[in-house]
């Protein structure tokens, strides 16, 4: 009887082991793995299952992250920010077709107006510092949305943490 149960589950274990890649979902690694093993036979990652198109936002977020954040009341790009930007201003340059708008945005705390005028300040300092990496500023396109766009409604220090950030955001190509 246990001989009989043994050899089930081998016959099992050996099936499943002979199944093809594409009856089993890809995550996580199996994604990389995949994308690495196309870039070698050189199919390109949005023919991938789960693959973002190249040049999407989704692309963007998933290849070099799409936001920077910001100390309280500050415009000031920190290290962790720079090489965000450092990353973005590559793929923008591999890109050279799509348009970014640089979405800047503060917490709750002050006014309106000075919440608009330190998103503002935000966004502007992304778009100078990738002009300065030599990405055209005819392609960097900002606006402040303040406090108006919270990333997380809360109203403690890590929902407002969450929300002093410039999102970079591809809204067009050319």
């Amino acid at each position: 009887m246990i001989a009989s149960a043994l050899r089930v589950c081998a016959v099992l274990a050996l099936l499943a082991a002979c199944s093809s890649p594409d009856e089993a979902p890809m995550t996580g690694d199996a994604n990389a793995a995949a994308a690495d093993a196309a870039a070698g036979r050189g199919i390109a990652s949005s023919d991938l299952p789960g693959q973002p198109v190249p040049g999407t936002q989704e692309d963007l977020e998933v290849s070099v992250g799409d936001r920077v954040m910001f100390g309280y009341d500050s415009s000031v790009l920190d290290a962790v920010a720079t090489q965000i930007l450092d990353r973005q201003a590559a793929w923008l340059k591999q890109y050279d077709n799509v348009i970014v708008t640089l979405e800047g945005h503060a917490d709750e705390r002050g006014t309106r107006e000075y919440n608009l005028a330190l998103g503002d300040r935000r966004a502007n300092a992304v778009k100078n510092y990738l002009v300065a990496l030599d990405v055209s500023p005819d392609r960097l396109l900002t606006i402040s949305y303040g406090e108006e766009r919270p990333a997380d409604p809360g109203h403690s220090e890590s929902a407002w943490a969450q929300n002093r950030r410039a999102v970079t955001i591809v809204s067009t190509t050319n």
